[in-house]
């Protein structure tokens, strides 16, 4: 447990984990401090967090070394092909055997994880802790951020359309672009001014990256607390749901291996493709769901399924990256 604790903090997860925790029992408390509206209420800083978090992201997107990486793109398709295709069609095929009326919300969740972009930082420092080819890490996390931001939105519509939910895409779409890709562009554009700045202080804007996560998680639970909206789910409900995100983490990461060798990846792009194709962002998924679902009350249901599964994803990542660093020999060599 030591050597697993010690590979989360490498990633600077395991403390943000359990903030995430104690936001949500903050949440149920005192979840008047979180639906107040005003100027400067909760939820209106946290939309401006948003903006701020795509606008440092677009600041440390180097063009050039985006560019150097897309030699490799074998490797590049089989990331993208299971993130945005893979894992949204085995949760529409579960989805359609085992899903239920009263479960629709949870399902909705289920389904946008599955519909996310992947993580950056665990998957990057996951497949350095294994041995992977690092440069390709980093290219596909970038690029994968990017895409989400109009793959997710569509996939999400789709979803809602054969549903009973409502989804209005353009609305959304306008919202994103405002919200998420404005920012990024602008980002880009002062990347060779102040990119520099930006990526010595990668540590602080991290930090700022979590605390609009924990200010977005707070407030989306304030409102389904409040709502009174995890009522008729029942512990089962969640021991199942992280039943599901567990064995669609290892589902997902048995199909990329078995693509990976297939195709006659080395071991460093078939350790890229295991740890990039396999994880999911909850960054992404915590300030995407902020414009996505406009009903502040189902934000914190929807949110339930990436925080179990980034949880996890997590833990397994490690044990298996330490398997990998150690059947290699780095870990006796570091």
């Amino acid at each position: 447990m030591s050597q697993i604790r010690s590979l989360a903090q490498r990633a600077g997860l395991d403390g943000f984990l359990l903030a995430v925790a104690g936001m949500i029992l903050l949440a149920y408390l005192w979840p008047a401090g979180g639906i107040q509206e005003g100027p400067l209420s909760l939820s209106r800083i946290a939309n401006y967090g948003v903006t701020l978090i795509f606008f440092f992201y677009g600041l440390r997107l180097n063009l050039d070394k985006l560019r150097a990486g897309l030699s490799n793109w074998r490797l590049h398709l089989l990331v993208h092909v299971t993130t945005f295709l893979v894992f949204p069609l085995l949760v529409l095929a579960v989805w359609k055997v085992f899903a239920t009326e009263n479960q629709s919300l949870l399902w909705l969740g289920a389904f946008y994880v599955a519909a996310l972009p992947s993580t950056v930082s665990s998957s990057v420092v996951m497949v350095s802790i294994a041995g992977g080819n690092l440069p390709a890490a980093i290219f596909n996390a970038s690029i994968s951020s990017l895409i989400g931001v109009f793959i997710t939105p569509l996939w999400m519509g789709l979803f809602m359309s054969t549903s009973s939910l409502e989804f209005d895409l353009w609305p959304v779409i306008g919202k994103l672009t405002l919200q998420v890709l404005l920012p990024v562009v602008l980002g880009l554009l002062l990347n060779k001014r102040f990119g520099g700045f930006a990526e010595r202080n990668r540590k602080y804007i991290r930090y700022f990256d979590q605390s609009v996560i924990l200010l977005i998680v707070y407030t989306s639970f304030c409102e389904s607390f409040a709502r009174d909206m995890f009522a008729g789910y029942s512990v089962w409900d969640l021991i199942a749901l992280s039943v599901l995100m567990l064995a669609l983490f290892f589902l997902v990461y048995g199909i990329t291996h078995l693509a990976s060798t297939l195709q006659g990846f080395n071991r460093e792009d078939r350790i890229t493709a295991l740890f990039c194709g396999s994880k999911k962002s909850l960054v992404q998924g915590s300030v995407m769901a902020k414009v996505l679902f406009p009903d502040a009350t189902v934000v914190g249901i929807v949110l339930l399924p990436i925080m179990v599964y980034h949880a996890l994803q997590l833990i397994a990542a490690s044990v298996i990256a330490q398997s990998m660093a150690r059947r290699s020999g780095r870990l006796a060599n570091e």
